[in-house]
């Protein structure tokens, strides 16, 4: 198709112009959104292929900022029409209001991944085919495999942006992802594991058989591991957290709590505590989204700014916040290239891209021979977060006990309980071995669902409240 998005209108780009220039007069800033967005999406279960699925969407959004407020409108329509009706429903935010149009983004010759559709290669049959193989080898591999099912899903975004000073820029955007889940039993028991992997990236890289095998060998060794799991122990106790995706609760406990607009409106646990140490001394937490082929990884955000390495907490302090422009504008601070949308029906926000924790100078070994008694957590499900306490509550999907520095029993049903910026003062020992996850993250605000990534070393936490089913 043809990726330049403004030629899609049933008008020039001087008209277009023409009619951003009267929408966004006397605002502080603002932009046209314009976005093309194609998603497939296969999934094998039950020894058949149960589902599928290929969306086209395309459309605009119009956005005028007046202050601390947005006027926003969004159509389907890619037409004179549909965007001189949303000029008319944003300029209602600046009747009365007189602002000055902020600077252009800088512009950047970077760019972290390619720009190849996914989509339709390989063909629908050569990924049903990969799917059925994934299947097969699974009931093959132990006879106590009761269920496989695996997903292949892609997705190309492209999005145009273009402000009312002439600024224009544009990014298109890959995505791909495999999942394979397992469920093995063994007489009335049942238990499961899985594994996922995904990115920036075409899906040469699956569907050869070392990477697929890889990821299903994994998924199955979890499911096993959890099938000879015992209860997990209720309690204070040292927790010992594994790298990688168990990242996901350092963004989910502290990286929200980061975002600019939870610290602007005060909402926020960290709100006001910039310089202050709100960690640790040895915890450094970054935020980057320029990491080449990353699924968290974007070149520009949604408003344009390009992506950068930010550094948020730094040796225990807190020297920085995730900022899209409104907020950063409020704040008097520095836009981040945080600011990121669903897609065109929806305004930009603060939102992370890969946040991840700096390594330090211990080894795994030496940081779980370190713990007399307590929970060594590989994997997480899911979590909740209050931003404004940071307390949090999260699943272990793979966990084991420790006893006297060694890795013990496998446990199940182990939930993490604590408060965020409370944990993070109680990480005690930092691994070498800072890894990110496999490409499988989603990031959940307002409503609106990004793909980020998440990742840390393994970690030592001093006395932390683990819930279980076993005193």
């Amino acid at each position: 198709m043809n990726t330049d998005l403004l030629n899609l209108f049933d008008c020039d780009e001087t008209k277009l112009r023409s009619i951003l220039s009267g929408a966004l007069s006397g605002a502080d800033d603002g932009e046209l959104f314009v976005e093309h967005a194609q998603a497939e999406s296969l999934t094998f279960d039950n020894g058949r292929l149960k589902g599928g699925s290929f969306n086209t969407d395309q459309g605009f959004g119009l956005r005028a900022v007046a202050g601390e407020a947005v006027g926003y409108a969004h159509a389907g329509e890619l037409s004179a029409a549909a965007l001189s009706r949303a000029s008319d429903a944003v300029r209602a935010v600046t009747a009365g209001y007189s602002g000055s149009y902020a600077a252009a983004p800088q512009r950047t010759n970077k760019k972290y991944y390619g720009d190849e559709n996914p989509i339709g290669s390989p063909s629908f049959e050569e990924k049903a085919k990969l799917l059925t193989e994934i299947d097969a080898y699974l009931r093959n591999k132990d006879d106590k495999v009761r269920q496989v099912t695996a997903t292949v899903s892609a997705s190309w975004q492209v999005v145009d942006i273009l402000r009312a000073d002439g600024h224009r820029v544009q990014d298109i955007r890959p995505m791909t992802r495999l999942n394979i889940s397992v469920v093995v039993g063994d007489g009335d028991r049942q238990e499961s594991g899985s594994f996922g992997t995904g990115g920036r990236i075409g899906f040469g890289d699956f569907v050869t058989d070392g990477n697929w095998q890889t990821g299903a060998d994994e998924a199955l060794r979890q499911a096993l591991v959890n099938l000879t799991a015992i209860e997990a122990p209720a309690g204070t106790m040292d927790v010992v957290l594994g790298s990688g995706w168990p990242g996901v609760m350092l963004h989910e406990a502290v990286g929200h709590g980061l975002e600019g607009d939870f610290n602007r409106k005060k909402t926020s646990a960290f709100a006001g505590l910039l310089g202050e140490m709100v960690a640790a001394p040895g915890v450094t937490v970054v935020d980057d989204g320029t990491i080449d082929n990353r699924r968290g990884s974007i070149t520009i955000d949604d408003e344009g700014t390009p992506s950068a390495y930010n550094v948020l907490i730094e040796d225990g302090k807190l020297v920085g916040y995730m900022q899209d422009r409104q907020n950063a504008r409020l704040m008097g601070m520095k836009p981040t290239g945080n600011g990121r949308r669903q897609g065109y029906a929806y305004v930009p926000m603060p939102r992370m891209t890969n946040t991840y924790m700096l390594g330090g100078t211990k080894t795994p070994e030496e940081i779980i021979a370190s713990v007399k008694k307590g929970i060594y957590a590989v994997s997480f499900g899911g979590g909740q977060v209050d931003i404004t306490s940071g307390k949090f509550v999260f699943g272990c999907t793979e966990a084991y006990m420790i006893e006297n520095g060694k890795i013990g029993p496998a446990i199940k049903g182990a939930m993490l309980i604590g408060n965020g910026p409370e944990a993070m003062k109680r990480v005690s020992m930092v691994g070498n071995d800072t890894k990110l996850d496999t490409g499988i993250g989603n990031c959940g605000k307002a409503g609106q669902w990004v793909p980020v990534g998440v990742g840390q070393p393994h970690l030592r936490m001093d006395q932390v409240t683990v819930g279980g089913t076993r005193a």
